[in-house]
């Protein structure tokens, strides 16, 4: 018999160690698959897939039931990978870049011979800046408001890193279209 989510919050809200583990184990794949969009390395994301559990764990109580539960977990695993690039970004000491127009369309950067590990490891290259706001908008579904609103960055500066990332992810694919030792390397990865 399948236990329901209801119970599992229940369970994990009491501190049952075996409801924390059947949460974890449910949603864990999916949300380091999160993490992998942010993080330059499988360890950063399971590090940043942790950190973000144990606050999932903390802050259980407090889930309201407005909205999916898988959505609620998503935007604590996303916040916690936007936090660690924004601690990366502090250590490297990288500046913001200045606003450009956006000219290119996300539909741009579609490749139909690329597989998914192979767009995700293209897009672990991006520097973070541009990974944040790429993440965010491609994948997340955020305007370039609220990026702006999240990241502490322009409305205009959130449009640029878009539009470098997806030029930078166009040079990559065209570097990738153009190279058979790359595809042959990217796809052992």
């Amino acid at each position: 018999m399948a236990i329901s989510e209801e119970n599992i919050i229940a369970g994990c809200i009491a501190g049952d160690r075996s409801m924390q583990k059947l949460l974890y184990s449910k949603y864990a794949s999916v949300m380091l698959s999160i993490c992998m969009r942010y993080c330059k390395s499988k360890d950063e994301a399971e590090d940043v897939l942790q950190d973000g559990f144990i606050k999932v764990f903390g802050s259980i109580s407090n889930f309201r039931k407005e909205g999916s539960f898988e959505g609620w977990i998503k935007r604590i695993i996303v916040n916690t990978a936007l936090n660690n690039c924004r601690d990366n970004l502090k250590r490297n000491n990288h500046l913001c870049i200045d606003d450009i127009e956006e000219t290119v369309r996300l539909q741009d950067i579609n490749n139909d011979s690329l597989s998914e590990n192979e767009l995700l490891k293209m897009i672990q290259e991006l520097p973070e800046g541009y990974k944040m706001v790429f993440n965010l908008y491609a994948f997340e579904g955020y305007s370039h408001k609220e990026i702006g609103d999240l990241l502490g960055i322009s409305e205009s500066t959130s449009k640029s890193q878009l539009s470098r990332a997806r030029m930078f992810l166009q040079n990559k694919l065209k570097e990738y279209n153009n190279n058979p030792n790359l595809r042959e390397i990217l796809r052992e990865i």
